[in-house]
């Protein structure tokens, strides 16, 4: 009777329709999250280079680095959440730190110290909160493959949605009211992120790390509490000082490999292979990040130069796009395009593309991006080039996203154990945080200086840097392709292996249920 009683309740727990409000429930709660991140985004670089007089190049790198350090705290706050405090615990705690990241931001004035002390909070808060979130997303789909590559391609869909919203919304705040009303905003999609967070914390029962469930230890607390003060001060020093910033980080990059090369010689057969699948699909997608930064640097100041903001129809003004808007052309994509992947992916079943393959077409989609922005000039207009040159690029550079840094997310759940989930999606973020500054050294090839106003001087050095950015994704699809076989062989290794466990796992509970009966 006891087993019967426990069976039905494992079932409800993990019935279609509980799964899908928990699934609902994270979503909700990252897109009120993400619209305050991408809506400071938009504006950031363009604020220190209009507002506070600073180069494109110190600029790029302060981005960069800030990118670094907000991607590699991740794997920290992943580890918090899965030993420490809990998957839940820390997206409420990264919340709040978040919320006050931005509060700083309203109140910094025109002065970079304050900036600085704000940015690092932002990463203290986002180290908290990001990894935690997909973790939660993964432990709902838990033991379900055939959803994850679904599940976690509409989750990128939601971040994107707040995205485009976040971009379109706060340059237009921005225009017309300042730029700290438009931080402001950014500020009060937190609150109403902690807000969805305590109206839908009840769908969640259930569902998260193992910490979850357990009383919070108060000195656990004051540890991580402790700890949070430490790296703020820490990431103050470092976004001051950029080189030793990104030196820490490579180190760290390095550690994190380090710990991936040691649990694939430490765990078992069914580990080792998903492992070392894992690890080469990382590398992979963390190449992918150096495009991504393009977004906030290069295209955006490509935009400020060389883009004709002005829609016209039939000859008549429709509207004029800001330079800070165009990245929501990205999200907007991304928002036409996951429903329809998502539908394949599921009709598709057992016959669908390995990861593997996906990433190969998706870097051939990046590359097909960049290379539309390379083309540019020859449409060009006294150096100004149309606003649906971005709509195309950003049309393949969103596809290309979608196949290889929303399903990276989905390789590391289906590929690494459990007990180590929040640990490995961290490690994913670290290796994008790197690539990061990478993109942004490579968006310093085309900084100019304040006092260029030529777009005729502008363009073919913009042109020429996406072009070689083609020929990077280019070359990424054609690492990818020659990959795939050895990739498939893991794959295969892992899945036999882990049919087999899940075989002798059933053997060993029907027979403990025999005996109870």
């Amino acid at each position: 009777m006891d087993v019967t009683t426990c069976s039905q309740e494992l079932a409800q727990a993990h019935s279609p329709t509980r799964t899908r409000s928990a699934f609902v429930a994270v979503v909700m709660i990252e897109m009120w999250e993400r619209f305050g991140y991408y809506g400071t985004a938009s504006l950031l670089v363009l604020f220190m280079v209009q507002r506070l007089g600073l180069s494109e190049a110190q600029v790029n790198l302060i981005w960069g680095a800030f990118s670094v350090m907000i991607f590699a705290m991740l794997v920290i706050g992943g580890w918090i959440g899965d030993k420490v405090l809990g998957a839940k615990r820390c997206l409420l705690l990264g919340a709040v730190t978040l919320a006050l990241g931005y509060l700083l931001l309203c109140l910094s004035g025109d002065r970079l110290s304050y900036v600085f002390t704000a940015l690092s909070v932002i990463i203290v808060g986002n180290a908290l909160f990001k990894p935690n979130a997909a973790n939660l997303v993964r432990r709902i789909y838990e033991g379900s493959n055939a959803h994850f590559d679904s599940a976690f391609t509409l989750y990128y869909m939601g971040s994107n949605f707040a995205a485009a919203a976040a971009v379109l919304l706060t340059p237009w705040v921005k225009d017309r009211w300042g730029w700290y009303v438009a931080f402001a905003l950014c500020c009060a999609g937190l609150l109403v992120s902690l807000i969805h967070y305590a109206v839908m914390l009840r769908k969640l029962d259930g569902v998260g790390s193992l910490p979850d469930s357990r009383p919070l230890p108060k000195h656990r607390f004051v540890l991580v509490l402790a700890g949070m003060v430490v790296t703020l001060f820490g990431a103050i020093y470092l976004l001051r000082h950029s080189n030793m910033g990104v030196d820490c980080v490579y180190t760290g990059g390095v550690i994190v490999v380090g710990i991936f090369v040691h649990m694939i010689l430490r765990g078992s057969r069914q580990e080792r292979a998903g492992l070392m699948a894992a690890l080469i699909l990382l590398v992979e997608a963390s190449l992918f990040f150096i495009f991504y930064q393009q977004l906030a640097t290069s295209l955006t100041l490509f935009a400020l130069r060389n883009v004709d903001g002005n829609q016209m129809l039939f000859g008549h003004h429709l509207f004029t796009w800001s330079p800070a808007q165009y990245p929501a052309m990205n999200a907007v994509w991304i928002l036409a395009l996951s429903p329809m992947l998502a539908w394949l992916y599921r009709r598709l079943g057992q016959r669908d593309l390995p990861v593997a393959a996906k990433f190969a077409i998706g870097f051939g989609s990046v590359a097909a991006g960049f290379f539309s922005f390379g083309l540019s000039g020859m449409v060009a207009v006294h150096g100004m080039v149309p606003s649906w040159i971005m709509l195309l690029g950003y049309g393949f550079y969103s596809l290309g996203e979608l196949l290889v840094a929303a399903l990276g997310l989905a390789m590391i759940s289906r590929y690494v154990p459990a007990r180590m989930g929040g640990f490995m999606i961290g490690a994913f973020f670290v290796a994008g945080g790197v690539a990061q500054y990478l993109g942004a050294m490579i968006a310093n090839l085309a900084s100019l200086p304040s006092q260029v106003k030529n777009p005729l001087l502008s363009l073919p050095i913009y042109t020429h840097l996406f072009d070689q950015l083609g020929l990077l994704a280019l070359a990424g699809a054609v690492i990818a392709l020659a990959l795939l076989p050895f990739i498939n062989r893991l794959s295969s290794t892992h899945e036999a292996c882990r049919e087999g466990l899940a075989s002798t796992d059933s053997q060993v509970v029907a027979a403990t249920q025999a005996s109870m009966l």
